[in-house]
């Protein structure tokens, strides 16, 4: 069920000998044979699978996934191909507009993003149908919590992106390290856009970053599927 196919198998491979973790399986085990839960069991690491660690250059912190059928594939943000994209995409492709000129694209598929190295990394990796927040507390916080800090301890400069207040809890993993760049905002939700996610420059501010660290920049246009 959770297979990890690349370079994070070995960077978390500890985890997965913790007793937290031997008991969200189970947990995982007992709600897909019961339930419908999002996304299908063979994406649940998809962010992983498409990132690896070795490629990491931007991270992306959501929360747990969409929980509306044909949605969630494993990647924070993203839908699948052909899926309406959800208002708070809709507002982070109005902030690339206004920030680089890209086009509003109908596409919520962010996996151009994902292949560059944009770490696509939900805090809850999985959920029952039509109940956010659902599978919280069962264990995955804690997994993704030694992801993030992996990822600190990286020599390798990355730019982590933490809109919202759940995400800038995450903070306190990364803040240690001078290389990276940390940048927060309100979350994009059309609930709280307007009160700092909007104008907050980030995918610019997180290009000249790349750029300046000799890295290559994100392409952020989104290609239609």
């Amino acid at each position: 069920m959770l297979n990890i196919s690349s370079d994070w198998k070995d960077i978390l491979k500890d985890e997965f000998e913790q007793e937290y973790f031997n008991n969200l399986e189970d947990f995982l085990r007992d709600e897909y044979s019961t339930h419908t839960v999002y996304p299908l069991q063979d994406e649940i690491f998809s962010a992983y699978n498409v990132t690896p660690y070795s490629k990491v250059k931007v991270v992306i912190i959501g929360q747990d996934p969409y929980h509306n059928p044909n949605q969630a594939h494993g990647m924070s943000f993203s839908v699948k191909p052909g899926v309406k994209c959800p208002p708070s995409l809709v507002n982070i492709y109005k902030e690339l507009n206004a920030e680089l000129n890209i086009p509003i694209s109908k596409s919520g598929y962010l996996m151009g993003w994902a292949k560059q190295g944009v770490f696509l990394l939900n805090t809850v990796l999985t959920v029952r149908e039509n109940e956010p927040g659902s599978h919280a507390k069962k264990g995955w916080e804690r997994f993704t919590d030694r992801t993030i800090e992996a990822l600190s301890q990286s020599d390798r400069p990355i730019c982590f992106l933490l809109w919202g207040k759940p995400a800038q809890t995450k903070k306190k993993l990364i803040a240690s390290n001078p290389k990276h760049l940390i940048l927060e905002s309100a979350h994009p939700s059309p609930l709280s856009a307007y009160r700092g996610f909007f104008g907050c420059n980030h995918f610019k501010e997180a290009n000249d970053f790349l750029r300046e660290a000799g890295l290559e920049e994100i392409d952020w246009s989104i290609s239609e599927c």
